[in-house]
């Protein structure tokens, strides 16, 4: 995937369909000044929407409406009170209630838009034949753009573990039962900590923006989740004292 990822990435996004969806959206998103205009044009909503990978949601126009009524600036706000942060990341982005214009308005907002779309469309592809595959793309995306922001250690590992593609994948990497979710959100954090610290040999999480670091963590959630896979429809679970032996590779 490595090797070929440009090719493949390049021959996807020439698709008939993404460059009729996103050029649609590029010249037509400026005309777009409130919530209910994005929502009334579906075409533009699934861009939108794809963008952040809530594509589900297209039918879903209420809730996405209130979603971007309301903004984020409250912290009483619909999006700030959801577990998945995607969805304040979304109201973000549009900014229809916490700005004094719509950042639809920006000559620059359409193209920034399309490129998240193309990207998370790109890897629902490689989902369809290899879910595991997704959400390694999806990480090594994500990571970037959360380890490499102005925020607390604290902060990052909170936008990680509100991230459910991203959760994902730290959870299996760092081998979490299955039962960790219910604990007290602080307790997770807790843990979250020290097996970043043991596993991956990190003690802040901005050092999740080096790509060693995100290729041990990718290489391990790959591993493990195959190990699952296996352990699943076997007795036997030799891999894992392999995995639990293994040395780190850089």
């Amino acid at each position: 995937m490595n090797r070929t990822l440009d090719r493949q990435t390049d021959l996807f996004n020439k698709d008939p369909l993404i460059v009729r969806d996103t050029e649609y959206f590029e010249q037509n998103i400026s005309k777009v000044q409130t919530p209910e205009d994005l929502v009334s044009d579906r075409r533009l909503l699934r861009v939108a929407l794809g963008a952040f990978g809530l594509q589900d949601d297209i039918d879903n126009r209420a809730f996405i409406r209130e979603i971007l009524e309301e903004g984020t600036a409250d912290d009483s706000a619909l999006a700030n009170r959801l577990a998945d942060d995607r969805y304040k990341q979304f109201a973000d982005a549009f900014a229809f209630k916490d700005q004094p214009i719509p950042r639809t308005q920006l000559p620059t907002f359409g193209t920034e838009i399309t490129a998240q779309f193309r990207n998370r469309e790109f890897e629902t592809a490689v989902g369809e034949q290899d879910e595991s595959l997704r959400l390694a793309l999806n990480a090594k995306r994500e990571l970037g753009d959360i380890a490499s922001g102005d925020f607390s250690g604290d902060t990052i590992w909170f936008q990680i573990m509100g991230n459910p593609p991203l959760r994902r994948v730290f959870d299996v990497a760092l081998g979490m039962p299955s039962t960790f979710a219910q604990l007290d959100v602080d307790r997770q954090l807790e843990v979250f900590k020290s097996r970043a610290s043991s596993q991956l040999d990190i003690s802040d999480p901005s050092e999740l923006v080096d790509p060693d670091v995100q290729e041990w963590l990718i290489q391990r959630f790959l591993l493990r989740d195959q190990i699952d896979s296996f352990a699943a429809q076997s007795p036997g679970s030799i891999a894992l004292t392999l995995l639990q032996s293994a040395p780190r590779f850089f």
